[in-house]
């Protein structure tokens, strides 16, 4: 599992032509607050239920409130076959300190 922190995550993206699925997996209530844009909610309660929905080779970064729930589902990921997993450091806090001090927290 590949690591970035979200200045690195924000440079990638700019420059990406092929955006990676941006999977958030923190809960509705944290979601309807903040989030970064384009990404798709699967709280991690539900992303065993949700594997047959994700393809395992496209790129997947994954996000939460602060990387840990974030890398726990990176490494399951990993451990179900997907090939190109990206666990984003600080999650939407850091996002919002260091990229967009616009987003609400919480």
């Amino acid at each position: 599992m590949r690591q970035m922190t979200v200045a690195e995550l924000k440079t990638y993206l700019d420059a990406a032509e092929k955006k990676p699925l941006m999977l958030d997996v923190r809960e509705s209530w944290e979601y309807r607050i903040c989030r970064l844009e384009d990404t798709r909610l699967i709280p991690m309660r539900y992303i065993p239920h949700a594997i047959p929905e994700l393809d395992p080779n496209q790129e997947t970064v994954v996000i939460c409130h602060h990387g840990i729930r974030s890398r726990q589902v990176a490494l399951y990921l990993e451990h179900q076959g997907f090939s190109n997993v990206i666990n984003i450091q600080g999650g939407v806090a850091a996002w919002a300190r260091e990229v967009d001090p616009q987003m609400p927290t919480y």
